[in-house]
């Protein structure tokens, strides 16, 4: 199949293998009517508390929320944010495979907002003297078979750090695979199908271009280096960008307006899996995938885009 959209049906028989580093967002709204006298910093009153699935939790609640059946595959602590997680994936429908680990603390970021807009973050996490992930290899394993692709959500916080031998078991299986890369070695992501890398760390990666020129020559030497069919750079107002074996494809940005790009990259790179978990080619998935990130940054803080949000308009 090759249609550039995907029947209700053919999304919803869609199988996507989430696995990756979840996070508890949680959001502190509140007044912000006076200085603090200790300190030149607002007074936030708070009057209302959110929480919200963040990390790869945000990117499997995004497969979901279009339409297609998820599998998330991570590991969380033992503390009240672990099982305030648990929790937000089962009322939401998120399918998981959960692992827990005494050593590790469930990544929480805190956002405090007043008058509209984020005034602090808090992040609370460690790092694990080992491979947190590791522990749910057999897991990931037998949940490979009945998933059509995979999308690895790499946040640098050390959960993924044998990522190179899952992507293999993967591609053994011949199932898409796309990452979101982390960190200045892209060398442990060799063989996957697409990495969606924003400038910023691809800059971490090639250096900084000066032309459009040099960061196709550079952007097409990394995506042979690696063996990746597909390296799609995400570009903020300036849109999206795909590197593979075709050249060079660019999409501009489709935002109605900017609210907020906090997650925009989940949505993007989840919506890319389900559509080629679907069969819809790479070219045709980036295009998709643009306009789902264009909704998206048009809503408060980690969302998500339906399948009528995303194709309402067009013809059936």
């Amino acid at each position: 199949m090759s249609d550039a959209r995907p029947s209700r049906e053919r999304v919803a028989a869609a199988r996507v293998l989430v696995v990756g580093d979840a996070m508890l967002d949680r959001y502190w709204f509140g007044a912000v009517d006076r200085i603090s006298p200790e300190a030149p910093v607002p007074i936030v009153r708070v009057n209302r508390e959110e929480e919200r699935l963040g990390g790869a939790a945000n990117v499997a609640l995004n497969v979901k929320t279009l339409g297609a059946q998820t599998t998330l595959v991570t590991v969380v602590g033992t503390d009240e944010p672990a099982r305030r997680l648990r929790q937000l994936l089962e009322e939401r429908g998120v399918a998981a495979l959960l692992g827990s680990d005494t050593q590790l603390l469930t990544i929480v970021k805190l956002r405090v907002i007043g008058r509209a807009q984020q005034l602090l973050r808090v992040d609370f996490e460690n790092q694990p003297d080992h491979e947190v992930l590791a522990s749910m290899a057999t897991e990931y394993e037998h949940a490979l078979p009945a998933h059509d692709a995979v999308l690895f959500s790499d946040y640098g916080k050390g959960g993924l750090t044998h990522i190179t031998r899952m992507i293999e078991k993967a591609r053994e299986l011949g199932k898409p695979v796309l990452v979101d890369p982390k960190g200045s070695d892209y060398s442990r992501y060799a063989g996957a199908t697409v990495i969606t890398p924003n400038r910023a760390e691809l800059a971490q990666v090639i250096g900084a271009w000066s032309s459009p020129a040099e960061l196709e020559a550079r952007a097409e030497n990394l995506r042979r280096k690696l063996g990746i069919e597909g390296l799609v750079l995400t570009r903020s107002e300036e849109g999206m960008s795909l590197f593979d074996a075709a050249g060079h494809a660019q999409v501009p940005a489709e935002a109605r307006e900017v609210f907020d790009v906090t997650g925009a990259g989940d949505t993007v790179i989840a919506t890319l899996a389900a559509m080629l978990a679907c069969g819809v080619g790479l070219r045709a998935a980036l295009s998709i995938a643009n306009r789902a990130g264009g909704i998206v940054v048009g809503k408060f803080g980690t969302a998500s885009v339906s399948y009528d949000e995303l194709f309402s308009g067009e013809q059936a």
